[in-house]
């Protein structure tokens, strides 16, 4: 189906309701700045908003899930339950389909040592044997999982990007141009000009009215914020650290100050296993610090590329100081934390994991990252096994709150995309991931006007 009748009516930026009425209309550049790297590759390691985001423009999964949690086909043009247990993905080209297949396959692989591997456990053969025929894909699953698709439009199961894979190709260093045979339809933008630059070049560039959307704000009265679903967690291996280390820990922490004064763009603090997105948060008592005794040392591995991961593992390091911890601090590429978390070599390590927006995905792939996917085949046939789309999410919250003191995780906070668009940007709208759908967006008449128009 295509995205025009959708998108037509729903207008979010409120600065401007007259627009509401306004057709879309074709063409035209749009011109958008975003904090963070330029260069964004593999699907499954760009996993924060902004990279999911940007790489959203050239790769997307087979479908998105929308703010009210409808299910879209995007690069499939259907998804078809022939029986229960199975789903029949139909793509636009063989092409396609073998390299949907292709990407899922290694995925799910043992040596892909990837979080999001279990998004595609329900399948047979846990996602390992994912074939095309023609332009299908024909997945079996192992036991009845309702919520396999909207898992299946994970970002992290996009495939690599190529020029049919987007909404848009690349077309030179920062240009993006409209695909015309996206199977949702045609873009109504002709290009998209992005300008990667750091926080102070965002409002430099804001001011002077030189970009009509940023991606990556500050969250203020003018900001849309999308879902708050990318979570971090202090992970530990129960086997290098102390036992009483998980004590001692939330002991020392306070969440809402870490979160407010060390965490930048629109956070929250997550005291649960899960966000408060898909998950009521209640006050967690902070518990009395064991007994220091003799000084003991750890490591802590964190995201190289993140500034909040950096200024948190430093707040970590003081706050453990006090419970007679020497933390040392360790700079890792994203790549080699994910390997390093697989196979427990590590003593503690921040991981943050972009979560899908149900709770039942959600707990998979936290349990995955955690490394209980000894619990997969425990947890999750009993929640695919509720008809009843409430009765899963229910089941999932329980059966997180049960299982958070045997998953050796410590979850602190949770991000979201903050952004904000020009009043002659219309159409603009957020998925229920988090992550703008730009490739809806159109310029207004307003921009004629002057009305913060383009030069």
């Amino acid at each position: 189906m295509m995205i025009r009748s959708a998108l037509a009516g729903l207008v979010l930026l409120t600065s401007a309701p007259t627009l509401a009425a306004s057709r879309p209309r074709y063409g035209g550049e749009l011109r958008a700045a975003h904090a963070g790297p330029p260069e964004i590759g593999e699907p499954a390691l760009a996993d924060t908003p902004m990279e999911a985001a940007l790489l959203g423009l050239l790769t997307r999964p087979v479908c998105r899930v929308d703010a009210d949690g409808r299910i879209h086909p995007t690069l499939a043009r259907e998804l078809s339950r022939p029986v229960p247990q199975a789903l029949r993905v139909a793509l636009p080209s063989p092409v396609s389909a073998t390299a949907v297949a292709r990407a899922w396959t290694r995925l799910s692989s043992p040596d892909a040592l990837s979080p999001y591997r279990a998004l595609l456990y329900p399948l047979r053969g846990e996602g390992r044997q994912v074939t095309s025929s023609g332009a299908t894909l024909e997945l079996a699953l192992a036991f009845p999982w309702p919520d396999l698709e909207r898992s299946l439009c994970h970002p992290a199961l996009a495939p690599p990007p190529s020029p049919a894979s987007g909404p848009f190709s690349a077309a030179g260093r920062g240009v993006l141009e409209a695909q015309p045979a996206w199977p949702e339809g045609r873009p109504y933008l002709d290009r998209l000009a992005l300008t990667a630059t750091d926080e102070r070049g965002l409002t430099r560039l804001w001011s002077a009215r030189q970009v009509q959307v940023e991606l990556g704000t500050p969250p203020d009265n003018d900001t849309l914020t999308g879902a708050a679903l990318y979570a971090t967690y202090l992970a530990y291996s129960p086997r290098k650290v102390p036992t009483d280390f998980r004590q001692a820990f939330e002991s020392a922490i306070d969440r809402d100050d870490l979160t407010r004064l060390f965490v930048k763009g629109p956070a929250v603090p997550m005291p649960n296993l899960l966000p408060p997105a898909l998950l009521p948060q209640g006050s967690k008592a902070r518990p009395a610090a064991p007994p220091t005794g003799t000084t003991r040392k750890v490591t802590l591995a964190y995201d190289a590329a993140l500034a909040d991961q950096r200024a948190v593992a430093e707040r970590i390091q003081v706050k453990l100081h006090e419970q007679g911890y020497t933390v040392a601090l360790e700079p890792q590429s994203r790549a080699a934390l994910r390997g390093r978390q697989a196979r427990g070599d590590f003593e503690l390590m921040l991981s943050a994991l972009l979560l899908p927006p149900i709770p039942g995905p959600a707990l998979a792939v936290v349990l995955e990252a955690g490394g209980r996917r000894d619990l997969l085949g425990v947890e999750l046939p009993p929640i695919g096994a509720l008809a009843d789309a409430g009765a899963r999410d229910a089941r999932g919250r329980e059966r997180a709150l049960a299982l958070a003191p045997s998953v050796p995780l410590i979850p602190l906070y949770a991000q979201g995309l903050g952004l904000r668009a020009a009043p002659e940007v219309s159409g603009l709208m957020l998925d229920a991931q988090g992550l703008p759908v730009l490739e809806g967006a159109w310029l207004s008449p307003v921009e004629a006007s002057g009305g913060g128009g383009r030069q």
